[in-house]
């Protein structure tokens, strides 16, 4: 009886175990709900250990390194995995990445890239030296090249990698050899951007640092 009383208990714990675990999952199957859980952690934070000193800048910073983050690293996803992948993709697995994964991955791209800019210029105009960046003024040489840096990488986002996307991918009406030509043309200032990417992602972190 003893025995069985214990498979039992056994079993329940099993069933309850089971049930938690498949309420866990559910939860980290939801992006958006994964992201509010994250946000609603960061804001406590705020709440708990900055209530009393947390300012315009501190909020810019975080937000301005949080949206830069997923625009580099979406950079370097398609440059270290998607682009030289592809070729190695069978014909017919093509469209899975052209028609699902890669237009996905383009609109958190373009738009990172423009919210990285716009918290970044929000923070220089708080701290008072957007002018003297931009106008690579002493004193300010080194968050300045940054800053050039990044605008040349998102007007590259925004004005060559994704309109020839558009073509190449089909989003847009073109012909084979037009979807050929902007297929090369991303790929290319896609590269630009890796590249440059290196020294601005220096210069900004750097001017915290050092200084220019």
């Amino acid at each position: 009886m003893l025995a069985n009383w214990r498979v039992l208990a056994v079993e329940a714990d099993d069933a309850v175990t089971d049930r938690q675990g498949t309420d866990m999952g559910k939860i980290f199957d939801n992006l958006h709900l994964v992201l509010g859980i994250g946000l609603a952690l960061a804001l406590a934070l705020m709440a708990g250990i900055h209530a009393e000193t947390l300012n315009a800048e501190a909020v810019l910073r975080w937000l301005h390194v949080l949206f830069g983050i997923l625009w580099i690293g979406l950079l370097y996803y398609f440059n270290f995995v998607q682009i030289p992948v592809m070729p190695t993709v069978p014909a017919e697995l093509k469209p899975g990445v052209s028609k699902y994964i890669a237009p996905k991955a383009l609109f958190f791209f373009r738009w990172a890239a423009l919210l990285t800019v716009v918290t970044g210029a929000l923070l220089a105009l708080v701290k008072n030296y957007i002018v003297e960046a931009l106008t690579l003024r002493d004193g300010f040489e080194l968050i300045g090249i940054g800053m050039w840096l990044a605008l040349i990488m998102a007007a590259n986002v925004w004005f060559v990698i994704w309109p020839n996307q558009q073509r190449a991918l089909g989003l847009v009406e073109a012909d084979d050899a037009r979807k050929a030509a902007s297929a090369r043309a991303a790929m290319v200032a896609s590269r630009t951007n890796t590249a440059l990417s290196i020294p601005m992602l220096y210069a900004m972190t750097t001017y915290q640092t050092l200084g220019s």
